[in-house]
Formats: structure tokens, C-alpha cells, sequence
């Protein structure tokens, strides 16, 4: 019983959830956009690049055509390849677990090219440039 009263409350949730945060009521993979759309039920579309969202980005058009909506409209499900995004956490501009995120940020990051950082490098080669690692013997 303790169970079907759990199971009544996360429905009751889930309701209320549904109130306040657009679901999705279609998503498909447009080829020649090159971007997954997402209709949502307060009428605003949404698209991306598939490669901009976790699991995503080495998917192929094939691998994109088929995505499936949960039953809550805050899940797309691609079966072919067995990658799941979250509605909510797109709409708050997260595609991806944070340590994913930060991943990527720091790949942006590293690929700047700004004269600060050109200085920089200068400077640090003037200095003799990074230290080289040294291999440690265990004793």
C-alpha cells in the first residue's frame, strides 16, 4: 500500500510539473538544416545541433531519424543509438551532465585565439617554455 500511495504522490508531481514546463508534442531531425526541432506544447520550437548535446555528437542523420517523446513530454529518447535528453534541462540551456559541459568549455577555451593569450605564450617561452614532465622511478 505504502507503495501505491508513492507511486500516486510522483504522478501527483509530475502533474503539476507538466503545469509549469513545456513538454515536447513532436521532434524530428530536419536533414537539411542539420538540426534536431523540437515542437513543444506552449507552441515555441526549439532546434540544435545534434553535436551540441551529450550523447550526440558522432550520431549520423540515420541514427537521428527516429526519436521518441516520453509519455511526460520531458524526454526524447533516440532508440538507435540509445541517447536520452532532457526537455527541462534544454530549455535551461544544459546538453549535457556538467562535467561534459565543462569539457567542452574548456575544449572552446584552449582553441581561443586572442592576443592575450598569444602574449602569454610568448612570455612562457621566453621563460624556457613549459616544464618537461620527468619520469619518476619507484623505489
Amino acid at each position: 500500500m505504502a507503495q501505491h500511495d508513492e507511486f500516486d504522490r510522483a504522478n501527483a508531481r509530475a502533474a503539476e510539473r507538466r503545469k509549469s514546463v513545456p513538454g515536447a508534442v513532436s521532434a524530428a531531425f530536419n536533414k537539411r538544416q542539420g538540426k534536431i526541432v523540437v515542437e513543444l506544447s506552449t507552441g515555441l520550437t526549439i532546434a540544435f545541433r545534434p553535436g551540441d548535446a551529450q550523447g550526440l555528437e558522432q550520431a549520423t542523420p540515420a541514427d537521428l531519424s527516429e526519436i521518441e517523446i516520453s509519455p511526460s513530454g520531458f524526454g526524447l529518447h533516440f532508440p538507435r543509438i540509445d541517447a536520452d535528453l532532457y526537455i527541462p534541462a534544454l530549455l535551461e540551456g544544459s546538453f549535457g551532465s556538467r562535467r561534459w559541459m565543462a569539457a567542452r568549455l574548456g575544449m572552446r577555451g584552449g582553441k581561443a585565439k586572442t592576443e592575450a593569450k598569444a602574449e602569454a605564450s610568448r612570455t612562457n617561452g621566453l621563460l624556457g617554455g613549459r616544464p618537461r614532465k620527468r619520469n619518476r622511478e619507484l623505489t
